[in-house]
Formats: C-alpha cells, structure tokens, sequence
C-alpha cells in the first residue's frame, strides 16, 4: 500500500541529493501553462461571455451572468445545517485570534538627527481568492483567505468558486455561506486558470485585482504563474503533502489516521512517514490496511495516493537524522511524534505548519486550530511562508531628510554614486548645495 526508503547508514546524503531521493509528486506547471495561456488570452480578450464559455466547457452548466446575487448568499446562509455555521463560526472566530495578532504597525527610525525612515505598512487595494471546488467542497478555504486579507485592511475582496451544475449554476451552497458569514458579498461562479485571467484582467462584472490568493490546482497554479508580475500570488500550489517525523512513542494508529486525512484530498497528495523505529514502521503499515477500507475515497484518491512514487514511509538512524531528512523534504504540513516533541519541533527548519505532539493533527490545522492552512508545497517551504495577514500587505520605506542631515552624509552619496559611475546620481545631491555650500570631492558638504 506505501513503498519505504531506507535512508539509515551511509545512505543519508547530503543537501540536494538528499532531496532527490525524497518522495514527491509529478506535478509540471510548465507543462499546463501552455495549454492555460488560451484560457488566459480569451478571458482578456472576450471578458464576461468567455468566462460563461469555459463554464459551460469546464463545468457543464451554461450562465446567464458570473457574478453570483447577493441574495443567494443569503439564503444559502439561511439553509446551512446549524452544526456547520456553528462549525464555520468557531473557525472564523480563531482565525481573527490569530490573525489580528500578525498586524503590523509603522515604525520610525531616527538614523542621525534630523533624518528618519519609516516602514510604513499598506494593504492592497483589492484582492481575488479563489475557493476551489471540484472533487470537495472547502469553504474553510474561504476562511483561511478571506480572514487575512480583512485583518490587513484589504479594502475590496472578491472571491471565485466553480459552478456547479447541481445548484444551478453557483458555487456550492456551503462556499457561499462562508462568504456570508464573512461579509464578502462579491462572488463569482467562476473556476480554474480562468478565475485568475478574470481577476488579473479585470471583465465587464469584475473590477481587475491586485493580488490572487488560494489553492486550486494544476490549472490554477499554472495561471498564477502565468500571470506573475501583472498581479501578486500567494503560491502555485501544487497537491497538498504531510510528513510525519515519529519515533517509537508515537501511536501507529494516529499516524496511520494521519496519512490517511491527507492521501483523501487528491490522488497526487503526499503522504510521508519519517521514522527510527521498524517497529513503528510495521505497525503503521499494518494499520493502514483497516483504517482505509473503513473510510471513503478510497479508490479515486486515498489507495492511489498512498501507493504513489510521492507517498512512503523513510527510514532513518534517529532523530536528528530525521530531521535532516524533513528538513530536507519540506514538508506544507509537517507532525512532530517523538519523545520531547516541543524541543524537536523548535529545531526544525523548513516546514509550512509545524504540528506538536500527538494532539495536534493536521486535520485540527485545517480547520479550527487558528492558524492558516494556505501553505507552500513542493518543497516551498524551504524559502516560502504560508498565507497571512503579511501576505496582503505592503511595506513601504518613508524617508525624511533635513537640510542638515543630507549635508552631513552627502560625500558618501556622491562618493558611492562616483564608484557606480553614476554621476548625476552624486550630481542630485549636489545641486542642493549649489552656491551657499562648497563640496569637495571625498569631503563634507560645509555651510557658509
């Protein structure tokens, strides 16, 4: 059901030949971005009646309009099963305790007297987040988007989530009393690389976007890539992975559970056990078997995934070894169940979300744990963060120079701008000065 490999020993190399003995998904985004760019140029040039195009092609289900009446999003937060708004308002509700926490405030500094930086930060103006929708629904995927983008002041949000024939055309019912709940009344039944091309373009419903975040798949991140410089991303999101660095204290069926709540999302996810322990190793293997036949998805995505080349469980000498390998991996979901699991957890580097403990499940992170789940995958994680309030914001540098305080440092300008072999550069500073002061080369600008 999961292929191992056995790292112990001299077999454990180091740096990118580590990495390339790591499991992972085929997942070519320069390979879709070809056949996305038609998606992308038609949405340009034909707006509005292309996007209902592709619906009907993509999604079976031929629109009358794209944007989805706001009172559909009411009603659908009126039909919502109580236990799920109930569900969906806790999430809201530790998300916003986190998040507000992430805020940044401008500070000054007062390089020399008379002369001050300032950071000041500044949410973008508008943003699009796209919730996907085809073989599940996610509306906690709204929350984690949309919850970070009101945290850092974002103006105007917009979201897309595919059409679905079955309710007529618009987003899934749930997706949409997410969005009510939230307050973002400005919905598009729009899926795929074309929710990108509208956002990025703008059509004749939907006002251009500064910034598209939310995971989707292969068409979206080839989208996003596509159209990277035009508009800011969060990600190109490719299948969703979870590794799971266990010693022999860790409960096999936990860790099978695990495996198993991540290899359900997609044939492509990546489920990975690190492990010193064959003993451990076994009992998991074993586990998985009834574990997967008592659950759902099983042939369509969770048996294919865990026997996929992206999916196994690697064994290592110890600990340390083990996290050379995570580290290595980098994982978007990353468990820690081993002895001492805090002071491992600290000392790992590359990770999305970092889990700690047999009572912290990735699933809790989904969900209700307060943190996002937006996360890099691929390996990202080694130079990439997850969505949050930061993602949405701009730092911007505010300099404030007295006369005296230009004057005091202006050879350094003028003497750097020379070895650049930029002399207007120097020249700007100069001009300042021009007949009440007197610069000499390599000396200070001096009053009269």
């Amino acid at each position: 059901m999961i292929s191992r490999i056995d790292l112990r020993g001299d077999a454990l190399p180091e740096g990118p030949a580590l990495r390339d003995l790591l499991p992972r998904a085929d997942f070519d985004v320069s390979a879709a971005l070809e056949k996305v760019r038609p998606i992308c140029e038609a949405v340009h040039h034909r707006g509005d009646a292309a996007l209902i195009d592709f619906a009907e092609k993509f999604d079976g289900v031929r629109l009358e309009q794209v944007r989805v009446p706001v009172q559909a999003l009411a009603d659908a937060l009126e039909r919502l099963d109580p236990e799920v708004r109930a569900a969906l308002e806790e999430s809201i509700r530790r998300a916003r305790l986190v998040h507000r926490e992430q805020r940044r405030t401008n500070r000054t500094t007062e390089v020399v007297p008379g002369g001050t930086v300032t950071e000041k930060w500044v949410p973008v103006d508008r943003v699009g987040l796209y919730a996907p929708g085809g073989r599940s629904v996610y509306p906690s995927s709204v929350i984690m988007n949309v919850v970070p983008a009101q945290e850092a002041g974002v103006q105007s949000i917009a979201l897309a989530s595919p059409p679905q024939a079955e309710f007529d055309g618009l987003p899934h019912p749930t997706i949409l009393a997410a969005c009510a709940l939230l307050g973002v009344d400005e919905v598009y039944a729009v899926g795929g690389a074309q929710a990108v091309a509208m956002f990025a373009h703008g059509t004749e419903s939907c006002p251009p976007a500064n910034m598209v975040t939310g995971p989707g798949n292969i068409w979206v991140a080839a989208a996003k890539r596509y159209f990277t410089g035009r508009i800011g991303i969060d990600t190109e999101a490719g299948p969703t992975e979870i590794a799971v660095l266990a010693d022999d204290t860790a409960d096999p069926v936990h860790v099978a559970a695990d495996l198993i709540s991540q290899a359900e999302h997609d044939p492509l996810a990546a489920a990975v056990l690190v492990t010193d322990s064959v003993a451990l190793a076994d009992a998991v293997e074993k586990e998985l078997e009834p574990q997967v036949a008592a659950t759902k998805h099983i042939e369509d995505r969770i048996a294919p995934a865990l026997a996929g080349r992206q999916s196994a469980i690697v064994l290592v000498d110890g600990v340390d070894e083990g996290l050379r390998v995570v580290d290595a991996y980098g994982a978007e979901h990353l468990e820690i169940q081993t002895a001492d699991a805090a002071a491992v957890a600290d000392r790992v580097r590359n990770a999305g979300a970092i889990f700690v403990g047999p009572w912290a499940p990735v699933s809790l992170g989904d969900y209700a744990a307060g943190s996002n789940h937006v996360l890099p995958t691929g390996g990202c994680a080694c130079h990439s963060s997850g969505l949050s309030v930061q993602s949405f914001l701009r730092g911007i540098h505010i300099v404030d120079y007295t006369r005296e305080a230009l004057a005091d440092v202006a050879h350094h300008v003028v003497t750097l701008a020379e070895a650049e072999d930029l002399p207007a550069h120097g020249a700007a500073v100069k001009a300042r000065f021009v007949g009440d002061e007197q610069m000499s080369r390599g000396g200070k600008v001096r009053g009269k």
